[in-house]
This record gives structure tokens, sequence and C-alpha cells, in this order.
């Protein structure tokens, strides 16, 4: 059996990229000989290092044909509807695209060659159900949540996410603001950002830089997925700024649509303080295993009462890390599985 891979961004290596990575997985346990359309044939090899997995049994080709001669093909989207031509087509959407017109009838006539439309949050689904007038299944994205663990604590903070400030505003600018003032009360605690780089956004780590001199904030470029584990396992909190100053009715695009590293944050027990929008509001339950803000007032005042009360610090972390177990990578396969 063979199975074709289509993903436009895999080379950005974020969350959209390991819920590829999973979806391959889950083909190759199934027996299937995997094919990923991409230029670069190392494209592999740093998947595998991101994501500390093995891809073995997975080939890069030129093409997959749209899945003409395939048993199965798997197409993440770019906001269109693709002709589709394997025996079964799934189609995926990570961003929950607006205004594409997405109802036409070419459109409805390229959805009978699809079996399935996923999506990875509720948050995106209330978005494409609306625009493509179809009825996607959530399936979350895979979460190593078993590879993340507590080490011995330390007074950091931190965030993992693409240094991004173009389509998804990641605005670690926020979270330095924040830090600043954080910093004046508690001296002994240090700022970690760490993320890929995005390809075509000016200079926005240089920014970030010249935006944190002065302070103990550092920041972490395309970090491997052993230096993010031992962060995160080390980190007592992690806030994020995702979406800070969109509105997420009017652009959904711009904020987190699910939000892999707070979960992963959450298993290793880094307490998640998390801006207000978008697909974290379906994995944090507000004061039981992490806190959601609206303000940079509260992000700051939240974060102080934890390092205030070292009990309220322990039973959030050890909720936290209970929730996280239920977006495992297991619950994944088994739920995509069924899909296949």
């Amino acid at each position: 059996m063979k199975a074709a891979i289509y993903n436009p961004y895999l080379d950005t290596l974020g969350g959209g990229e390991r819920y590829t990575v999973g979806v391959i997985q889950s083909f190759i346990a199934k027996g299937y000989k995997v094919y990923v359309e991409w230029q670069d044939k190392a494209i592999i090899e740093k998947l595998e290092k991101r994501f500390g997995v093995s891809l073995n049994g997975t080939s890069v080709v030129d093409n997959i044909e749209r899945g003409d001669g395939y048993d199965a093909c798997f197409w993440i989207s770019d906001g269109s509807i693709p002709t589709l031509r394997a025996r079964k087509n799934i189609l995926h959407f990570q961003v929950p695209f607006t205004n594409t017109n997405g109802k036409t009838l070419m459109n409805k006539m390229k959805l009978f060659r699809i079996k399935h439309v996923v999506v990875n949050s509720e948050f995106t689904k209330r978005f494409i159900d609306r625009e493509y007038g179809v009825s996607s299944k959530v399936i979350y994205p895979p979460v190593s949540v078993r590879e993340f663990k507590p080490r011995r604590k330390q007074n950091v903070i931190c965030y993992v996410g693409r240094f991004s400030n173009l389509t998804q505003q990641k605005r670690q600018d926020v979270l330095v603001s924040v830090f600043k003032k954080f910093y004046k009360l508690n001296k002994d605690w240090k700022l970690v950002l760490a993320g890929g780089v995005e390809v075509g956004n000016g200079n926005y780590t240089g920014s970030l830089r010249e935006l944190a001199k002065g302070y103990p904030i550092e920041i972490l470029e395309s970090p491997s997925f052993r230096e993010i584990k031992e962060l995160l396992g080390v980190s007592k909190m992690f806030w994020s700024a995702a979406g800070y100053g969109v509105d997420e009715l009017k652009e959904p695009e711009k904020v987190e649509h699910f939000g892999i590293t707070v979960v992963e944050a959450m298993a290793a027990k880094a307490i998640p303080l998390v801006h207000a929008k978008g697909g974290p509001k379906e994995i944090i339950e507000h004061g039981e295993s992490g806190f959601l803000w609206a303000t940079k007032k509260e992000l700051l005042r939240r974060a102080q009462r934890l390092v205030d009360n070292f009990g309220l610090w322990q039973e959030t972390a050890r909720e936290s890390h209970e929730t996280s177990l239920k977006f495992s990578e297991q619950r994944f396969f088994d739920e995509f599985s069924k899909l296949i």
C-alpha cells in the first residue's frame, strides 16, 4: 500500500509539520509505504531532528501527482480545495481560513473526491465548516507528552514558538515588555524565547534582542528537540502572547490554532499563562491546569501570584501535567488510524 503526503509548509518545522509527522507515522504503522512531495531530499532528516522521531519507510519525491496511483493521500490545504485522485483522500486544514469563497460549485465537486476533512481544533472547525460548507472532524495534534519531563526547576520563564510577526503573530515582543516589569520585582528570574526563524520575516529576532538589552533575556534560534525538552523541563512558567492585539473573529488565522508547545510545557510542569484566544482555550482550564490572560497587567499579576504562592504553583503544575496526557501521540494514532 502507498500513501502520498503533501504539506506546502514542511520547512517551517512548526505545529502543522508536527501534525504531518504524526500522519506519516500512522500510515507507516498501518503498513503503508509513504511518499512525501518536496524538493529538498533532506527534509525527512530535518523533521526527524526537530521532532525527535524516526520516519523510516518514508521517501521524498518531486511530485505525488495529487495522489494519482496511491491508495491514500493526505493533503494540507493552503486555503484552496485540490482535485485529489487517490483511492482515499484526506484533506486537512491547519489554518481557520476565511473569505476564500469556499462554497463555489467547483469546490463542491472537488469535495466529492475527499473522504474526510480534518482540522486541528474546535476553533479551526468553527471557521472551516462555515467557510466551505463541510462537517469536518477534529483530531487534535499528536504531542510527545512522555518525552517532556520536569527536571530540577529553575527560575525560568520560557516561550517556544516561531519567531514570526507575519501571518501568525507570536508576539514575543509583548512577553519581553511584560518580563521587564516582572524582573523589577523578581531579580533572580530569566526569560528564554526559543523557536525557528521564519523566512522573509526581516530582522525580527534582532529587534527582540534590541528590546531585551540589559535584561536576563535569552533568544534561542532553531533549537533541537533535545534543547526544547531541556528548556521546558527546567522552566517554571510558560508564557504565550500569540495573537495579542488581534480580533480572532475577524482574523482567526493570526491567533494560535491549537498550541502544541503549550501541551509540551504542561507535560513538563511548566505552568502555562497563555493569551486567551484561539485553540489554547480548549487546552487549559483556567485556574486549574493553567491561566488565561487578556491584558499585560493580567499576565503580570497572575505570574506574580505563582511566584508568591508555592502551594498554588505545585497544585497547578500537577493538574497541568495530568491534563497534557489527554493530547498524547497514542490518542492521535488511534483516532487517525480509524480514518485510514
